[in-house]
């Protein structure tokens, strides 16, 4: 008997072992796939016809397709502050850019960034590139990240006789770069980025991981490798536009769009090459997630890896007269997201139409990994919508663009709110260019009024001071900011 105790003692300790080393590897990695500025122009959402994406067209396929999925705030700081810190913008006071590292502390301890806390819960995380927006790379930089790389373009030599170069003096190129590249794929920035995740996922790890790869095309400048640029003809079809879209459109509203840049386009006819460029961007982006899943593919992660793709915002092309993204009307909130479990879900290989925003993302992996997010992180989780993607919602998505500017995007409606007071109402299953603004129709005043009550913010945080960049929209900060109408 005694022989046996000493036996079955370290036995059931192997055993232990063995139990503790299974249920380490049963948790899952994330892949999260971060794209700068990128719309509906590609395939899986069908926002262009000449779009060429194969690649994230097949991860949609395999995953949960959100084809009305929202940002938080149109552009790339904001977005990514209240994706990442997981809170609201009317909640945290970070309405425009910011600096996140030169914020006061007592503003940003108050939250803990998603890869941080992955890391805190025994990930081994990874950053490169553009994760957070880029002047915040060192935000914190070793409580969040294991290991952290950002990369840019090396000198890139543009292909002769091939788009056009920015030039401040010449107003034709003003605002925008079209520069297809004769460089090697190495010496590009998102190939760079990309090269990196793939080195991480063929390397072998202990701990499961949080890999985050943040790709910058096809945010401005439009420079590509000539290759890509030259999958597009000269000619790229343009989106529907309306000559009198501002007619009824608020005051805020028309100063969201900026117009001087559309006209300039118009009157030297760079729309064909802006949209070439543009696509030509996605294409280059597309190829190099095809490297990054194709890497997964290749690796012993693939069945226990779960794979996140978004986008922090939109981009308009000419739509609503507008150009880049920073407005509350469609093509600027709508993004690409995608969420793949390959452990399985229902809903996988399926679209989901019901309207979700990326403030979803933290609670989300949290509940997909098993972490407890903290308690004042916003949204809620997506995995019921993962097991059945008809699943109805009950609450729209919200984007916020300054403190007192707000839009609800429902199934079929969006209501946007400006800080004045204005306001404006489309009816999406029938006018999907918002070209018809019904918010003065009485018979949808009680509409209106129930969106308002339940969902419009009830208090906003005061807009945080501190690290504030870039600070370029007309809200209640900033209510008299001069803004000429033709």
């Amino acid at each position: 008997m005694i022989t046996n105790k000493y036996i079955m003692f370290p036995l059931a300790l192997c055993w232990l072992g063995i139990s503790t080393v299974t249920a380490e590897e049963q948790r899952p990695n994330v892949l999260m796939l971060c794209i700068d500025d990128m719309n509906d122009w590609c395939g899986f959402l069908g926002g262009h016809p000449q779009a060429k994406t194969p690649h994230m067209d097949r991860l949609a396929a395999k995953g949960v397709n959100f084809t009305n999925a929202h940002c938080t705030a149109p552009g790339c700081s904001p977005s990514r502050n209240a994706l990442l810190l997981g809170v609201e913008p009317h909640k945290s006071g970070l309405y425009p850019f910011y600096k996140l590292k030169d914020v006061d502390r007592e503003v940003t301890d108050r939250y803990t960034n998603l890869p941080r806390l992955f890391k805190e819960n025994g990930y081994t995380t990874c950053g490169v590139t553009k994760v957070f927006h880029n002047p915040d790379n060192t935000y914190q930089e070793e409580e969040t990240w294991d290991e952290y790389a950002s990369y840019g373009d090396l000198k890139i030599k543009g292909a002769e006789g091939k788009g056009f170069l920015a030039d401040e003096k010449d107003r034709k190129k003003r605002y925008m770069k079209v520069c297809p590249g004769v460089n090697p794929l190495s010496d590009f920035v998102d190939y760079r980025t990309a090269s990196h995740a793939v080195r991480f996922l063929e390397k072998s790890h202990e701990q499961p991981f949080f890999l985050a790869a943040g790709f910058i095309r096809p945010h401005v400048e439009f420079i590509t490798p000539e290759a890509n640029y030259d999958r597009f003809p000269a000619k790229i079809s343009p989106p529907p536009i309306l000559g009198s879209d501002f007619d009824d459109v608020p005051l805020v509203g028309q100063s969201m769009a900026r117009q001087s840049v559309v006209e300039s386009f118009e009157q030297n006819d760079c729309w064909d090459e802006v949209r070439r460029g543009y696509l030509s961007c996605i294409s280059f982006t597309d190829d190099n997630i095809g490297r990054v899943m194709t890497a997964l593919e290749k690796s012993s992660y693939l069945s226990n890896t779960i794979v996140v793709l978004w986008s922090d915002h939109g981009f308009h092309l000419g739509e609503k007269r507008s150009y880049t993204k920073f407005s509350l009307w469609e093509e600027s909130t709508r993004v690409p997201f995608i969420i793949w479990d390959p452990r399985g879900q229902n809903g996988n290989g399926q679209t989901c139409s019901e309207p979700v925003g990326l403030i979803n993302v933290y609670r989300t992996l949290c509940e997909m990994t098993g972490i407890t997010p903290p308690e004042y992180v916003d949204g809620q989780s997506l995995v019921p919508w993962l097991e059945n993607p008809t699943k109805p919602m009950d609450q729209p998505a919200m984007t916020t663009w300054g403190r007192g500017n707000y839009t609800l995007r429902t199934k079929d409606w969006r209501y946007t709110r400006y800080f004045d007071g204005t306001e404006e109402l489309y009816n999406h299953a029938k006018d999907p260019q918002e070209w018809t603004n019904l918010a003065s129709n009485p018979e949808y005043a009680e509409m209106k009024r129930d969106l308002a009550k339940k969902w419009l913010p009830k208090t906003e945080a005061p807009r945080v001071l501190s690290g504030k960049a870039l600070d370029n929209v007309w809200d209640a900060d900033k209510p008299l900011q001069k803004f000429k109408t033709k």
